[in-house]
């Protein structure tokens, strides 16, 4: 059986993830903004957000939920 290389898998995964989470926000912020400015939040304090990771290789498809606070 092959052995896995730990440092490299975590580094990669740790880059991966840093990249979208630094999308993510931007393109989360960047709508909220938007949404706001056009009126479409108005009473809210949170918007729900659910993203979905899918691996195909793996055969992972998982949902992942949480939300935003938006304060005004």
């Amino acid at each position: 059986m092959k052995k896995i290389n730990e440092e490299l898998l975590n580094l990669s995964t740790r880059k991966l993830l840093k990249n979208v989470g630094i999308n993510s926000q931007r393109i989360i912020e960047t709508k909220i903004r938007e949404a706001v400015e056009a009126g479409k939040i108005d009473t809210s304090r949170s918007v729900i957000v659910s993203l979905q990771l899918s691996i195909q290789e793996l055969n992972i498809n998982e949902e992942i939920e949480g939300k935003v606070e938006v304060e005004f």
